[in-house]
Formats: C-alpha cells, sequence, structure tokens
C-alpha cells in the first residue's frame, strides 16, 4: 500500500473508505517507503530482516492475523507473504477467505520471473487461491487467464471502481501552445512505452509540429534511462517528455490538459488509469492488453491491437479530429463511467460478494461457478 504502487493501491484507497459505509473493516499490509495513509483502519507492519528471501515477511502481521476477530479475510495481490499467511489463517480457522489476484495471474504477469513464479506457484499459491471461497477478477478477459491455470472455485467479476469525485470535468479549458497526448501510468516495460515511442516516429513531421507527448509516472532509473535514449536517439526530445509521479492536483491538471490518452500496454487486468482519463472527458487509445472493449462501442475512443503500425494509424486518425469531435468523444467516455465504474456501484457489488460468501444471500449474477 505505497504511493509508488500503481492502481491498485489507489483502487484500494477509494474502495476501503467506501465500504466502512457499510461494515467494519481492519487492513492490515506490510510498511513501505511512501505508505498510503487511506483511513485510521489500516495497520502497517515492518517486515521481518531474517528472512530476506522471503518477500514481505513479517512475524508482527503474522500475529495479528491470528488475532484478528472477523468474519471474512479478502486479501489483494500474490506472491509476497502477508496474502500467503492470510490464506494460512483463514483455512486454521475455518474463515471464509476471497482473494483479488489484481492481474498477477495474467500470461504477462506470469511471464515476468516465470521460475520464481512457477515455482511459488505449486509450492503453495496453488492452494492459497484453491481453496479460497471466490477468486475475483475485474474483467472477463482476467477471470478466462484464471480458469485456465485448472483454478475451479467461483469468481466474481466485478470492475475497479472511480471516485468520480475526485475527477470532476473540467470547467474551462487550460491555456497551451500545443495539444497534448498522456500517458500516465507506472513507467514499466509492461506498459508498452516504447511503442508509443516508435508509433510517434512514424507520423508526419507536419502533423506532429502542434502536439506533444507528456508521459508522466515513476519507475525505475535505468528504464527511464533506457526511454530517454531512445527518445534521443529518435531526435524526439523537443516532443516527447518525460515527467515524474504525479499526485493530487498535479495529476489531475495532467489529465485536464490531455486531449488524448494513450496507454499502449501489453497487458492490464483492468487499467484504472483509463477509468480515470475518461471520467476526466479524455478520449483514450489502448490495445486489446486490456479488457476496455467498451471504448468502441461507447465510441469514448479505440481500443486496438498491440504494435507500433496500430498505434501509429490510430494516432493519426485521432489528431486529425476536430476538437469538437474529441470533446464529444470524451463526453461518452465520462458517461460510460458514471454508468458502470461509479465507486458507489463497485462497492455495493463487493458487499454483495460478502454477503453471498457468508450464506446471507443467494449468488449474484456477477458470480460464475464454472
Amino acid at each position: 500500500m505505497d504511493k509508488n504502487a500503481g492502481g491498485t493501491a489507489a483502487n484500494l484507497q477509494i474502495l476501503s473508505n467506501e465500504l466502512l459505509k457499510y461494515a467494519n473493516i481492519s487492513i492490515v499490509a506490510i510498511n513501505s517507503n511512501e505508505p498510503l495513509t487511506i483511513n485510521d483502519k489500516i495497520q502497517f507492519f515492518l517486515t521481518s530482516t531474517s528472512f530476506p528471501k522471503l518477500q514481505g515477511y513479517s512475524y508482527e502481521l503474522k500475529s495479528r492475523l491470528n488475532c484478528l476477530e472477523t468474519d471474512l479475510f479478502h486479501g489483494n495481490g500474490l506472491w509476497q507473504f502477508p496474502i500467503h499467511e492470510m490464506s494460512k489463517v483463514a483455512r486454521a480457522k475455518n474463515i471464509p477467505y476471497v482473494i483479488s489476484p489484481h492481474g498477477m495471474l495474467e500470461p504477462w504477469a506470469l511471464n515476468d520471473g516465470k521460475w520464481k513464479k512457477k515455482m511459488a506457484f505449486w509450492l503453495y499459491q496453488y492452494k492459497d487461491l484453491a481453496f479460497a471461497s471466490c477468486i475475483h477478477a475485474t474483467a472477463q478477459t482476467e477471470a478466462d487467464a484464471i480458469r485456465k491455470l485448472g483454478l475451479k472455485n467461483p469468481i466474481a467479476i466485478i470492475p475497479n471502481g472511480i471516485d468520480l469525485s475526485e475527477f470532476p470535468l473540467k470547467i474551462k479549458e487550460i491555456e497551451k501552445t500545443k495539444n497534448t497526448i498522456l500517458f500516465l501510468s507506472r513507467i514499466h516495460p509492461k506498459k508498452g512505452i516504447e511503442l508509443l515511442v516508435e508509433a510517434w516516429s512514424k507520423l508526419e513531421r507536419n502533423l506532429r509540429q502542434n502536439w506533444q507527448v507528456n508521459i508522466v509516472g515513476n519507475g525505475e532509473e535505468n528504464y527511464i534511462n533506457s526511454l530517454q535514449q531512445l527518445i534521443a536517439n529518435k531526435e524526439l526530445g523537443n516532443e516527447i517528455r518525460i515527467i515524474g509521479k504525479q499526485f493530487g492536483a498535479d495529476r489531475l491538471k495532467a489529465y485536464y490538459q490531455a486531449d488524448l490518452f494513450v496507454l499502449p500496454t501489453y497487458s492490464e487486468n483492468f487499467g484504472l488509469v483509463v477509468a480515470e482519463a475518461l471520467a476526466c472527458g479524455i478520449p483514450v487509445i489502448t490495445t486489446k492488453g486490456t479488457p476496455w472493449e467498451e471504448l468502441n462501442s461507447y465510441n469514448a475512443g479505440w481500443w486496438i491491437e498491440i504494435g507500433v503500425e496500430p498505434l501509429a494509424s490510430i494516432l493519426q486518425q485521432a489528431m486529425q479530429l476536430s476538437d469538437t469531435k474529441r470533446k464529444l468523444m470524451g463526453k461518452n467516455g465520462r458517461e460510460l463511467v458514471i454508468e458502470k465504474y461509479s465507486i458507489e456501484s463497485v462497492t455495493l457489488k463487493m458487499i454483495q460478494l460478502y454477503d453471498w460468501v457468508l450464506g446471507k444471500t443467494g449468488k449474484p449474477s456477477f458470480v460464475f461457478l464454472d
């Protein structure tokens, strides 16, 4: 639960605050360099230096989990010690538990550190997942990836939610000399940023001259340096800027300055930044590595194949649209988020899931048994 942890941490922040309206919750997590201050319900625990190879191992957290009096556990993420320990405690005490992998069972994610994950999967992670009362996926594509691993649990498909009050539509236009394309996410090889740089270099100079690309986010220094070198080699230093991480008002300003949002990713279980951009009224270009097919059906953007050529083609098309047409697409995107992705509606589904797991209600329509 760190400020640099990306969309999952941000989503859990708003979800936990909304859940407090319906349930008594406790949140436990390992400490980090820049921990998120969610609410007074969260407790951070130091990791133990005795077991440096066990990610997130914490005597204190283990003790806290064993002492918790709870009706249900909900683990977010995989591979690290806290989720494994939660699963063990739940089974020992016969307490139902839900696990949200947050994309960590997607093919791309499993291939990143493949052998370590393969070993961990068969040593303990498969058992933790297999005994969960339900696995939570954020989209059908993630549910399909879970099924391909042989897991037979019930799967609940509930998207991540957006607190629309944090992303109001901009009241007035921001003065600027050029139109802006925004990439805002973790700066990581999975996100396909090289594809954006390569695609940009293929566009006609006359088309590019009235536009700039802002890459906003945090990442490992060596990878950012490699991107800077690629941009320099393409002689695009005056057109593509890599900006550091942005929070709060600065993050919102980055969205408001954008005329197009681009996420050329190889793999996302959801892509929270897509929902944020749509909430701000920005047309979105993203790939079929995400579950955002609705961009096409709602005329709110473009859902394209992964690669340089498809991205370059759509960038050219989107940049040649009038401001009026792009704003109309942005309005459609805002309506899509209001209809399907508000944090209020997502939280109600999560409460329905908990009630079903606890035997209080019948099976919700978004829970699938096979």
